[in-house]
């Protein structure tokens, strides 16, 4: 059920070599499958109707965890009840990346009021220092910021949630949480996609006691498919929040075990660090793409800014009439793309650094951009200036609630990398984050992948680490039309770019557009990262004469979506309600409608 890591991304190839890599040799599709451009869905998955609700609709990256949301919205719960139950299940049965421990982006919706964003990320804690992964010469520590109590930030999950259930909610905390607690305490049964995902940490499990003693059998060896993961410990942490909320997590023993073993083992967490915690809520980054509200995630995202820049920018082009993946159409994408993370440079958590989202979105500077982009060429990427580049990780995961009075939740929250640092805060059975390594660790140095760290994202207490974390609403006349988000790191923007244009500009259905292979160019590294099936030999070739190199790339994100209304855009024969569809290149996901 959880989904599996991947190999980073392969060496340039010429289009030739692309194509033959990248262009399944399966039998096509049908000419009539609006897919069949360059043969089909990733890795020929087989075509799949969008999941129809009537009265509500739940969609996760684990099965398990949908239900979960299904159960809550069936028992008289709305969308904020069944988030807050996903959120809780999802650090029982993808404790990759749900969680307790960690922390995220939450868009609602209510109906009949304004939208909200909020904030529960993680913090960095009151002790951190700018130089704390650096050795005595000022060089970056191997591993320090990634594995161990010392990479650990402040937690915000439980406060977020927390809040969201007290505001919006209908149910008691009991009930939102008992599926959680049921899942924990009895256990579920592993399969093929949750033990491939456990065994990517095996090797870090055994390193901490805690860690071991869950996720590793008896005899040292890694769990396998058919095993049943008991997690006791979460459970019992888990019906302390629900008799005492935060309060419990933050100011009560939870707190306090974490922090004691965070001291024995060389982290820097304190009890004022939980005690002064408090999620935030901001106003949602709003922009327009063909007549769509588009409303998403503001600073100390840059993921937002991205989107909405690159929806902009795409605005004066007729992508419909250029057509799906043709030469034309890929080469304005890849251009806005890669603009749009160029103009990251200087974004951070705003309560640190004062972020240029009006220039940056500025109808006059979108033009300029527009009017500076030819088409028949590549960018180099040299001529742009320096972008904001956090090594973000991909691991992290999304999901998408609406409910039968149309209030509609995007949430991404994450661990930062899969299990985070790979320690279990003691006997709170709590998988705790790496979210330190999200900051710059030694700004205005070229990262791994060749990129400048942003000093406004340089580590400060208390401070928020920047995120590309995009949780996503498109509206039209006050109604939400489309639910989205994805995990994947710097990916994340593009991948709902690629969702949007899918179902806006292309008339996918809401599943089609999810399965649609990606393409994905991010300032540096210069090539475009490419998903099989993403081009046409004679697009790739074509664009290859243009000056743009390709990287093929294993499948990457996990978007999960929405439609209202219709299973896709101006589809007039279509039952009333809520269709889902969930990403189905790594197995376990599930949309779930509520008859």
């Amino acid at each position: 059920m959880l989904a599996a890591s991947w190999p980073a991304t392969a060496p340039l190839v010429s289009a030739q070599a692309l194509a033959q890599a990248v262009t399944p040799s399966a039998t096509p599709l049908a000419s009539t499958d609006p897919l069949a451009y360059a043969g089909g869905q990733p890795d020929r998955l087989p075509a799949l109707a969008p999941t129809w609700g009537a009265h509500g609709m739940v969609v996760s990256a684990q099965k398990l965890a949908s239900e979960a949301g299904a159960r809550v919205l069936a028992q008289g719960g709305n969308a904020a009840d069944a988030a807050v139950a996903m959120g809780y299940a999802l650090a029982v049965v993808y404790p990759a990346a749900g969680n307790l421990g960690g922390g995220g982006f939450m868009l609602l919706r209510p109906p009949g009021q304004k939208t909200v964003f909020l904030d529960f990320r993680e913090k960095a804690p009151l002790a951190a220092k700018a130089n704390m992964y650096l050795d005595s010469k000022g060089d970056v520590i191997p591993d320090l910021s990634v594995l161990g109590w010392k990479a650990v930030a402040v937690p915000g999950t439980v406060a977020g949630l927390e809040m969201v259930r007290q505001r919006w909610g209908h149910l008691s905390r009991q009930a939102d949480m008992e599926p959680a607690i049921e899942l924990a305490r009895n256990g579920f049964v592993l399969e093929t996609g949750d033990v491939e995902l456990l065994h990517t940490a095996t090797a870090g499990f055994a390193q901490d006691p805690y860690a071991r003693a869950i996720f590793l059998r008896p005899d040292g060896t890694a769990l396998q498919a058919g095993d049943r993961l008991v997690q006791t410990h979460l459970a019992h942490t888990l019906e302390q929040i629900a008799h005492g909320g935060s309060e419990a997590f933050y100011h009560g023993p939870i707190a306090q075990e974490l922090v004691r073993v965070s001291r024995l083992n060389g982290g820097i967490l304190q009890n004022e660090d939980f005690a002064r915690y408090t999620p935030r809520e901001l106003p949602p980054l709003s922009c327009t793409y063909r007549g769509f509200l588009v409303e998403t995630a503001p600073p100390p995202s840059a993921g937002g800014v991205a989107l909405c820049e690159m929806l902009e920018i795409l605005s004066g082009y007729d992508m419909h009439a250029l057509g799906l993946h043709t030469a034309p159409a890929l080469q304005r994408e890849i251009e806005a793309m890669r603009h749009a993370y160029s103009d990251r440079r200087n974004l951070g958590d705003p309560a640190f650094v004062h972020n240029p989202i009006s220039h940056l979105l500025n109808p006059a500077y979108i033009n300029a951009v527009r009017a500076s982009i030819p088409t028949d060429h590549a960018v180099p990427s040299a001529e742009l200036q320096a972008g904001e580049a956090a090594p973000e990780k991909p691991q992290t995961t999304h999901y998408s609630v609406i409910d039968r009075n149309g209030f509609a939740v995007s949430t991404t929250y994450t661990l930062n990398g899969w299990f985070g640092a790979k320690v279990v805060g003691g006997t709170t059975g709590i998988v705790m984050n790496d979210e330190m390594d999200d900051f710059s660790i030694k700004p205005g140095t070229p990262n791994m992948f060749g990129i400048p760290g942003s000093r406004a994202n340089a580590i400060a207490p208390g401070k928020t680490p920047l995120s590309s974390m995009s949780p996503t609403i498109l509206s039209r006349n006050g109604a939400p039309v489309m639910v989205i988000g994805s995990p994947g790191g710097s990916r994340i923007p593009t991948i709902i770019l690629s969702v949007v244009l899918g179902v806006v500009d292309y008339g996918l259905d809401i599943q089609k557009a999810i399965d649609l292979p990606r393409l994905h160019e991010q300032w540096i590294p210069e090539a475009v990262e490419v998903e099989s099936g993403a081009l046409s030999p004679d697009v790739a070739n074509t664009l290859e004469h243009e000056g743009y190199q390709f990287a093929p790339h294993a499948p990457w994100g996990i978007p999960e979506g929405i439609l209202v209304g219709a299973p896709a855009l101006g589809v007039s024969d279509a039952k009333a309600g809520y269709y889902g569809g969930y990403d189905r290149r790594h197995p376990g996901g599930a949309a779930i409608g509520v008859p």
